[in-house]
């Protein structure tokens, strides 16, 4: 017999299973459909894993520096075996919460590929979902009310390279490493390259980044790009910008991989013991049945109105399958956003400017809002305020005051535009700024918002200061 559900999620990464939460809190009966495991690649293959390597790595490097703070230690030595051991911990800690909620919630859960059928007996327009099953059982058929797709991306490769899990590695395979090589190329400065040269250089691997465009973190402001190639120097990693990789010339020789890239009107040959390729990730949306839908495609990614509606109007889409900004609390806001609108409310759709946005290397980088190049061509007329950690009492102690914390105001309105950081626990210090940009607070509000001392966050209201030339530590 065919069951039937309000909704039906195909893909259960953080914004699939968030959306089934959500909606089983309104009272739908609702069902997932997951070919791997239940958090997706966030949990299993990104977000989570990743930053519990970066922490190690951090750690690492504080009990390198032990002597700094008084603590006499003897060389440290790096167990990796150890360090994924704890990654790998932590990530099934968040599994088994995961798959509990699911149990609160009384959500459904099918383990297999589900696709998109045309109309048919059971459903007079496309949605009934078919589940290929994991176990090799026969197909399942359910049929939902609506249909929600969240099935994510997957790392993309260079046109005429295929990654092989040892030479060659996506951030997919690099997380399974057993071993550190002693070198390794990464192709991409965006936000995963960075993270994987800041995390291996702090264990030691000599690393070699190779960026097409003509800064790292090209998304970021411009002062912050500068400010993390100077730090990654630091580290010893070599970058390389306006290098343009020819994908015909990378090849496997014995351990090692050699690429050309042409830099400056000139070939250039390097060689190292791995390559890893993170120039991005692509949506994850080949066969699924869209071919048995109206569902628009444009430039690899699924359209949908301001509410995830796609073309089929009882069809959403949600998360890094529909493009934008390809992070895991976006695609979550997303869900219940949809689940909200299927519902028959109104919810706020995520607004792109109001999203915080982080890069957890060491020194960490966040920001909300435009930067002061895109607040420029917006017709913005601007005014920055800048300040240092090195001013900020709680950085010295800490023993890091790598960085800084930049406002963009408009010079018209006071009405703030982005705010920037990079340095130490900026990650955990972007809300106050992404609030008062939900806020439309101005730049002078959050500086006359009393911050404690000593604290990191002081930077924030200095730098907020600091636009008006009210800084009262200097900057």
């Amino acid at each position: 017999m065919t069951k039937e559900y309000d909704l039906v999620i195909i893909g259960a990464g953080t914004g699939g299973y968030v959306a089934a939460i959500r909606a089983s809190q309104l009272g739908m009966k609702v069902a997932v459909v997951e070919k791997e495991k239940l958090g997706g690649t966030c949990l299993h293959k990104g977000c989570i894993p990743s930053k519990a390597l970066l922490r190690s790595a951090e750690v690492f490097q504080t009990v390198k520096k032990s002597d700094d703070f008084g603590i006499e230690t003897e060389k440290p030595t790096l167990n990796f075996i150890k360090v994924q051991e704890r990654k790998q911990g932590i990530v099934d800690q968040l599994y088994k919460g995961v798959q509990h909620l699911m149990k609160i919630g009384k959500i459904d859960i099918y383990e297999g590929h589900g696709r998109i059928l045309g109309p048919s007996i059971f459903s007079p327009s496309p949605g009934t979902i078919s589940i290929e099953n994991n176990d090799g059982s026969e197909n399942n058929m359910i049929v939902p009310k609506y249909v929600l797709i969240a099935t994510g991306s997957s790392p993309k490769l260079l046109p005429g390279i295929e990654s092989d899990g040892e030479h060659i590695l996506t951030s997919d395979d690099a997380l399974e490493l057993t071993k550190l090589p002693k070198t390794i190329t990464i192709i991409g400065g965006g936000v995963i390259g960075i993270e994987w040269a800041s995390m291996l250089a702090d264990f030691g691997v000599q690393v070699t980044v190779l960026e097409y465009l003509p800064r790292i973190l090209p998304l970021e402001d411009e002062a912050v790009s500068k400010e993390m190639q100077r730090a990654m120097k630091k580290k010893g990693v070599k970058i390389v910008t306006g290098a343009k990789v020819i994908p015909e010339k990378l090849k496997v020789q014995g351990e090692a991989v050699s690429i050309s890239y042409e830099h400056k009107d000139k070939l250039v040959d390097t060689e190292s013991e791995k390559v890893l390729i993170s120039i991005g990730r692509k949506a994850s949306i080949s066969d699924i049945g869209l071919q048995n839908t109206d569902i628009k495609i444009e430039d690899g990614y699924i359209v949908t109105n301001k509410y995830y509606q796609t073309k089929e109007s009882h069809i959403y889409a949600i998360g890094d399958c529909i493009g934008g900004l390809q992070l895991a609390h976006v695609a979550s806001h997303e869900g219940i956003a949809a689940v909200e609108h299927m519902a028959g409310g109104n919810p706020h759709p995520v607004n792109p400017e109001l999203v915080a946005k982080c890069t957890y290397s060491s020194p960490e980088v966040a920001s909300v809002g435009l930067t002061e190049v895109e607040a420029k061509e917006k017709g913005f007329e601007v005014k920055t305020g800048t300040f240092s950690f090195k001013a900020i009492g709680k950085a010295l102690v800490y023993g890091d005051t790598t960085g800084f914390v930049k406002f963009i105001s408009d010079a018209k309105t006071d009405d703030l535009l982005g705010v920037h950081m990079i340095g130490p626990h900026v990650t955990d210090m972007i809300s106050e700024a992404a609030l008062a940009k939900v806020l439309d607070a101005a730049h002078w509000e959050v500086g006359e918002t009393i911050h404690p001392h000593p604290s990191l966050s002081e930077a924030i209201g200095e730098a907020a200061l600091a636009v008006d030339g009210k800084a009262i530590h200097g900057g």
